[in-house]
């Protein structure tokens, strides 16, 4: 029991260092991530317009190449756009690749409705506002979320 008290009071003494686990994430990180999804991306819509005929297959393939392409040219401005304007608590990685693929989503549902001749400049402005208001009720759900063990400020 005496073991324990001393070990008890060595560890009070020493310097704790608490990490945050929701830190920013460093761009070298983001920018391989955006680099690898623009390569895909890239290289597989090149590769899809100049090996294929448009079918119902490669049409699918172009949505999904390109989410990944839009995806990648989008992840660092998230990146730099969480920075500019920071948050509490700050938005950990997951959401920069989040706003990533919602930009990406919704570049293939400009495209796909313009496929279909129905796009006009109302129908994408209301998309871009939806797109925005599910990220920011999204954040507002993960900013008010019960954690226990923290003190409420």
């Amino acid at each position: 029991m005496r073991g324990v008290i001393i070990r008890a009071r060595k560890a009070l003494k020493r310097k704790v260092v608490v990490v945050e686990r929701n830190h920013p994430s460093a761009f070298s990180s983001v920018l391989v991530t955006s680099v690898l999804l623009i390569l895909v991306g890239g290289v597989g819509l090149f590769l899809l317009f100049n090996l294929t005929v448009p079918t119902l297959g490669p049409r699918w393939l172009l949505f999904f190449l390109l989410t990944f392409l839009a995806s990648g040219v989008a992840l660092p401005f998230a990146y730099f756009i969480n920075l500019r304007f920071p948050s509490n608590p700050p938005a950990p990685s997951s959401v920069l690749v989040r706003e990533a693929l919602f930009f990406g989503l919704y570049i293939d549902l400009v495209i796909w409705l313009q496929f279909g001749k129905v796009l006009n400049f109302a129908i994408a402005v209301f998309l871009l506002i939806g797109f925005g208001m599910i990220e920011f009720l999204l954040r507002w759900r993960e900013r008010n979320r019960f954690s226990p063990g923290t003190s409420p400020e």
